[in-house]
């Protein structure tokens, strides 16, 4: 940590430490070189261009009809697409980096589309209709078949003799003897209908005809897919017979509110057969046209498929160059086009090598170039990043983007992010599952199938890869210090304390060991316990019934040393800031008295803490005094006779520190206000007596050479004189200060104890492990031989199972939260401030596709 601490670069240099310098730049584009110097900027993605006609409506912008032609354009692509989509294909990126197209080849492209968009409409129109005239032959050809189960013979022969009807299921509904009788004449209207609609559609005919009809009703052998939605239905055929044109007119007006498809029924057999056979032939012509339809529909969507991606690019491209063109502004004669833009000092040599390319692909005679100018606003922030340092550096962002080239706090948390996170789920098994899983996404991290997973959850996982593998490899390393392996203690060296020599010194016999279910090791006995263990915890301690009261000590001990560690390193980082930003005044007036506030009182503790570790050992361990009375008798400024001091002069000394904390405290509430007021008091004094007043100076103030910016006017001098001596209010600094002494005061006492939860958290991630290894998992060695195997098997699936939902997933997201916490409120609230925004480059290749 302390090599970190002691490496911060200048802020000239590109690197995570701080963020890059960025100036404000004026580029001067030539009319007939303005649209290749753009594309040449978007496709390097060095430049962030500012918007020099704020007060400009959209539509009334120099570009807006070119602007206007690529929405089209894209109108079309759209309508492409989902043809393409409604035909189950789909698009695929493009693999070369296409450029923006020029003017002709933008025509090009506009023409092209329209002519594959109206020939695909065309024939989509058509094979629509050749299906759906398809569709209702065959539901013809179904109605009429299904037709001669009802009907039967509609006429006898003539002469026949009369013969008394047997009635049966099998026989004809109609007397074939009643046909010729014109009076009794039977009309029929047939057709499908929805399912849904048929109880409705029955009811209201039997209202309607007064049951003057006879209808039949029944589910066709096969379904059909409706052309517009898609959907495969089973319609249901109906043929309703009925006397007299009036009902029949009824029949059908109800027939069609209902949307059914009606097909004329004949009277006749012959006639029936003679429109079924029709049918069927009208049906094979129609289905070798509608394979050649679709066969040719097939190539326009291939033609499309191979077109269209590279369309799509080259089209957007061209937009968000005109966007960016329509932010610019013009000379007075019309013949350079002037942007803004904020460019990293680094990336100038490389912003007029894309001017220069622009320039040359144009073929423009003379060159566009970029000019460095001044400029009273905070530029933004970038920081530059790779796929390892992005997941730390969003981590930081989430709070906050840092301001303009204020100390990055994400190097430090590549380290203490993962180890507190440790701290708390400190296991080697579960730390390893971790490890192992994050290896696994760092290793496949190129696999296409791993990136086009859309989930977002899995997404968060995948982004954040390198942080997991990180908190995996500290908690497997805390694991080892606390000596927990899924809530067991591993035996790597031989344990420091001796059983033998106890039993042996104190004289146990075998009737006092089984009277004693608990047998108590006395350190002070020789031989008994022979020095600390070489790395983490004695694995003797899991054993012992003192071992929760053992580690919550440790634990809570550790916690406070690392919060007061973190937080002071914090502090000592606004050191960096101060320098930077010329403010070497709050080196002494807010960091000397931060840092003594902090170290006096709670620095104190941990000395005391480890004095306490190195002073007393296991022979004196009884008469060490407690830290705690101490602490707080430092702050009542008493004794307690009963705590016997660490030291001598020990209540002398802490007098003294608390003396000098309490000192600090005026110190950072009123040193930076008076301060201030002194030097403005100086500068308002010595200013008076060269302001400009006349005009002559305001009008060179007005036409300051060329490094002047473009939008700048009478009124943004004024504003900009105004901008370089702010108006300075004694009681607003003093506000803003007085909150911070406060919040930083009481900071450092809460904040201390919100490190507890660093020990809490570690504590309850052991007794949950603990929990469900003995309700889970010790339950399958109850039984040994083969019984045992075959229940030791779902045992352990379930053991598996709770492990990763539990322990990995919910204490895992927890450990997780507590850490994010303990970094943005405890430890970079010490000096990052979090107030700039981010540096949002013109670039073609971030997303251009998507």
């Amino acid at each position: 940590m302390m090599i970190i601490f002691s490496f911060v670069p200048s802020s000239n240099m590109g690197s995570m430490f701080r963020s890059e310098e960025v100036c404000l730049a004026q580029l001067f584009l030539q009319s007939s070189s303005a649209y290749a110097c753009v594309s040449e900027l978007g496709e390097r993605g060095l430049v962030e261009f500012r918007d020099l006609n704020p007060h400009v409506n959209a539509f009334q912008r120099r570009y807006v009809g070119e602007v206007r032609r690529c929405e089209d354009m894209e109108k079309t692509f759209t309508f492409l697409a989902q043809e393409v989509r409604k035909a189950g294909l789909s698009l695929t990126r493009p693999e070369d980096n296409l450029p923006a197209p020029q003017s002709r080849e933008a025509l090009q492209i506009q023409e092209e589309s329209e002519t594959l968009a109206q020939e695909l409409r065309e024939v989509s129109h058509n094979r629509e209709a050749l299906l759906s005239r398809l569709q209702e032959m065959q539901e013809h050809i179904q109605v009429l078949q299904e037709g001669q189960h009802f009907t039967g013979q509609l006429q006898a022969p003539m002469g026949s003799p009369f013969r008394q009807r047997a009635f049966s299921e099998r026989e004809p509904l109609l007397d074939p003897s009643m046909a010729q009788r014109i009076d009794l004449r039977i009309n029929f209207v047939a057709g499908v209908i929805h399912p849904w609609r048929v109880s409705s559609f029955e009811r209201l005919l039997w209202r309607a005809c007064r049951g003057y009809l006879v209808a039949h009703f029944t589910e066709m052998p096969e379904p059909v897919i409706n052309p517009t939605t898609g959907e495969s239905v089973t319609c249901v055929i109906f043929i309703i017979s009925y006397w007299g044109e009036q009902i029949g007119q009824k029949i059908r007006k109800i027939a069609s509110c209902f949307h059914c498809h009606m097909y004329p029924y004949a009277d006749d057999e012959a006639e029936r057969g003679e429109t079924l056979r029709r049918l069927r032939t009208q049906i094979e012509d129609l289905t070798t046209v509608l394979g050649q339809t679709e066969q040719y529909l097939d190539q326009v969507l291939q033609k499309v498929l191979m077109l269209l991606p590279a369309w799509q690019v080259r089209i957007q491209k061209m937009k968000a160059i005109y966007f960016i063109l329509n932010q610019c502004s013009f000379n007075i004669t019309d013949k350079c086009l002037i942007g803004e833009v904020w460019c990293p000092v680094h990336d100038l040599p490389a912003v007029q090598q894309a001017l220069r390319e622009g320039s040359r692909l144009s073929g423009s005679t003379v060159e566009s170039f970029v000019h460095r100018i001044s400029s009273t606003e905070n530029p933004p922030t970038l920081i530059r990043t790779n796929k390892f340092t992005a997941g730390f550096q969003n981590i930081v962002d989430a709070y906050g983007v840092a301001s303009y080239q204020e100390v990055n706090p994400a190097p430090y948390t590549i380290i203490t992010f993962p180890f507190l996170f440790a701290v708390m789920f400190g296991d080697v098994g579960h730390g390893l599952l971790m490890f192992l899983f994050a290896l696994w996404m760092v290793l496949l991290e190129n696999s296409p199938g791993m990136k086009k997973v859309e989930n977002e959850i899995w997404q968060m996982f995948f982004e954040g890869r390198y942080l997991i593998l990180l908190m995996g490899a500290f908690s497997i390393y805390t694991g080892f210090i606390y000596n927990e392996c899924f809530s067991r203690a591993t035996t790597i060296f031989p344990s420091a304390w001796s059983i033998a020599a106890m039993a042996n010194q104190s004289g146990w016999s075998l009737e006092y060991i089984t009277e004693n279910p608990v047998l108590i090791l006395v350190p002070n006995v020789t031989g008994v316990f022979n020095g600390p263990y070489p790395f983490g915890i004695d694995p003797i301690w899991s054993l012992a019934v003192n071992h929760l009261t053992f580690l919550n000590s440790f634990k809570m001990k550790m916690s406070v040393i690392l919060g007061i560690v973190h937080m002071s390193f914090g502090v000592f980082l606004g050191i960096f800031n101060y320098v930077h930003f010329k403010q070497r005044y709050k080196i002494l007036l807010v960091f000397l008295p931060e840092i003594i506030f902090l170290l006096a009182l709670f620095g104190y503790l941990i000395i005391l803490v480890f004095y306490k570790w190195l002073v007393f050992d296991a022979s004196t361990s009884r008469f060490a005094p407690s830290i705690l009375i101490h602490f707080i008798d430092m702050f009542l400024f008493t004794e307690n006779a009963d705590n016997i001091p660490l030291y001598k002069h020990q209540t002398a000394v802490q007098t003294v520190l608390v003396v000098v904390a309490l000192a600090s405290v005026p110190v950072l509430l009123l040193g930076t206000p008076l301060y201030l007021w002194c030097q403005h008091s100086r500068r308002k004094a010595s200013q008076s007596q060269r302001e400009p007043s006349s005009s002559e100076e305001r009008q060179f103030l007005l036409n300051s050479g060329p490094g002047r910016s473009v939008n700048v006017a009478e009124d943004d001098v004024e504003r900009a004189q105004h901008k370089q001596e702010p108006e300075f209010e004694f009681s607003e600094v003093f506000m803003h200060q007085a909150i911070h002494t406060i919040e930083y005061c009481l900071g450092c006492v809460s904040n201390t104890a919100s490190y507890l939860r660093l020990w809490a958290l570690s504590l309850a991630h052991a007794q949950l492990s603990e929990v469900l290894w003995t309700m889970v998992m010790r339950n399958g060695f109850w039984m040994t031989g083969y019984k045992g195997g075959v229940i030791l098997v779902p045992v352990f699936a379930f053991f598996a199972v709770l492990t990763v939902a539990i322990l990995l997933v919910m204490e895992g997201l927890s450990a997780f939260l507590h850490a994010l916490r303990l970094h943005w409120v405890e430890f970079q609230n010490k000096f990052y401030a979090g107030a700039g925004y981010r540096f949002h480059p013109f670039t073609f290749t971030a997303s251009i596709w998507d």
